[in-house]
């Protein structure tokens, strides 16, 4: 009498490969969910450094699609103002990670990966934009920041990044083994962060 169905390792086969298709899309929706979240915490920062400096904010860009920016009706301390995107975009999820490391939070690994990722971000962005002045870079050296500010700053964002991501491990503080409802949460953060800024860019 002849069996029918799979082999033991044809179902296993199966079993890797769809494993192997939700980490993908785990990995995938973890970077756009960070990148999404970085230009958030970014522009907070230059939000809270127009209110601390007496600016006055006309709008906040944060469409999904686009590179966020914040532009400024008043700016009376420039300076301030475009080091506070960065500044903050760095210390402030450097800051929740210690809390979650502090409270041992199960999601730690996560919020370490969150850290580092705006390290290397924010580093990269201004230390290389400083070559071609764009954005935030631009701000700075017309108003008068050395050079050797920005390259600090970069050189030094990204290797703490590149240091929080080496701690780790192997899987860089992801879930070994990916599961349904975490892949159903970072798409609801994604989502609603997307939403939201098209919402608000458009309303500006």
């Amino acid at each position: 009498m002849r069996e029918s169905g799979e082999s033991p390792s044809s179902r296993a086969a199966g079993f890797k490969s769809a494993e192997s298709r939700l980490r993908f899309l785990f990995i995938g929706l973890t970077l756009a969910c960070s990148w999404l979240a970085m230009q958030w915490v970014h522009e907070a920062g230059h939000l809270l450094g127009a209110i601390a400096s007496g600016g006055e904010v006309e709008q906040v860009i944060l469409h999904p699609l686009s590179i966020s920016r914040t532009d400024l009706a008043a700016n009376p301390h420039p300076l301030i103002v475009a080091w506070a995107g960065p500044v903050f975009g760095v210390l402030a999820p450097i800051t929740i990670w210690l809390i979650a490391h502090a409270w041992r939070l199960n999601s730690t690994s996560l919020f370490r990966f969150f850290a580092g990722f705006c390290c290397i971000a924010n580093g990269a962005y201004i230390g290389l934009g400083s070559f071609d002045a764009i954005g935030d870079c631009g701000e700075l050296i017309r108003h008068g920041a050395p050079l050797w500010q920005l390259w600090l700053f970069g050189a030094g964002n990204v290797a703490g990044g590149l240091f929080l991501w080496h701690g780790l491990g192997p899987h860089f503080g992801l879930e070994p083994r990916v599961r349904r409802k975490h892949l159903a949460i970072l798409a609801l953060l994604l989502a609603g962060m997307a939403i939201a800024g098209l919402l608000l860019s458009h309303s500006a």
